[in-house]
């Protein structure tokens, strides 16, 4: 089945070009099937590449996927123009009266800041209340997973000495549900990230470790009741997404190390190759289908149940 996405959607052209199965709302409509609704908070700065990224890995499901891009209304990013906002992207005035089958949380560049300090705080605090009466489940990466486990959990966020960058081995290390299924025992994930979660921390409020690394800590953990799934690193990223960070912190001024296990032979001349995607693709799939095997079929439900 393929990826429904907005009309006109500028995306729509990659994901085509990619040979990505994709079907537009008008078609999609006069299919006799209940698609899962995702809901897609992107809060990434490069809103277009994020699209892309996301829409590509949960087109790869058998099943029809509807994706809703969503952005915050107490804070305009700068590198979308506000157009592009009005005509593809919601608030959550627009779809409080909605139901969904996830929320999904991208990561976003303000990780240093105290959650409190981030301008659209008190309304993401908003989203993720909303979300537990209007969302079936949630999905949080990098920053997003981090604000999902600070504001349902308590559990805060620590800083690094210097930021974590580049591609690292994470080893399975519980394989609770299906969300593990084919993978290999230890796979590669981009990191970038200036912050960590505790093992500990997460295992006192009895998460689930789906997979870390001897380096860096926890790379993933679910929470075994609600199937919230918390992934802190960025399997999604492109092959090119590291070295365009990496060329930027170094135009800001930044002593970002070269990233590490990512360009061949760490030479920046070198064209880096996207040996995670594979796993970025089965870990899509299997959340996919253990979301569509646990939800709801009425979503309406959703606000009675909880």
């Amino acid at each position: 089945m393929p990826i429904r996405v907005p009309d006109s959607l500028p995306a729509l052209d990659d994901l085509s070009a990619e040979g990505v199965d994709l079907v537009v709302s008008e078609q999609a409509t006069k299919q006799d099937i209940r698609p899962i609704r995702l809901l897609m908070l992107n809060l990434m700065p490069t809103k277009k590449t994020t699209e892309v990224q996301f829409a590509r890995l949960f087109g790869c499901s058998p099943l029809q996927v509807e994706l809703i891009l969503m952005t915050t209304e107490s804070y305009t990013p700068k590198n979308t123009e506000p157009a592009y906002l009005r005509r593809f992207y919601r608030r959550l005035r627009d779809v409080e009266n909605e139901y969904f089958d996830a929320l999904i949380i991208t990561g976003a560049p303000i990780e240093t800041k105290p959650f409190e300090e981030v301008n659209y705080w008190p309304e993401l605090v908003d989203i993720l209340n909303w979300s537990k009466t209007h969302c079936f489940r949630r999905l949080g990466i990098c920053w997003g997973a981090q604000a999902l486990l600070y504001h349902f959990y308590g559990l805060p966020k620590y800083q690094m000495d210097e930021k974590l960058f580049g591609i690292y081995n994470h080893e399975i290390t519980s394989h609770s549900g299906r969300l593990m299924h084919g993978f290999t025992h230890v796979f590669p994930m981009p990191v970038s990230r200036y912050t960590m979660n505790k093992k500990q921390d997460l295992q006192q409020k009895n998460l689930d470790i789906l997979a870390e690394s001897e380096e860096i800590g926890v790379g993933m953990a679910r929470d075994r009741i609600s199937g919230d799934l918390f992934v802190l690193n960025h399997l999604e990223y492109d092959a090119e997404t590291l070295n365009a960070e990496y060329v930027r912190d170094k135009q800001d001024g930044l002593d970002t190390p070269i990233p590490k296990n990512y360009f061949p032979d760490d030479n920046p001349a070198l064209e880096p190759e996207n040996y995670w995607r594979p796993f970025a693709y089965l870990l899509c799939a299997n959340w996919l289908n253990d979301l569509y095997q646990d939800t709801l079929f009425d979503l309406t439900k959703l606000s009675q149940n909880k």
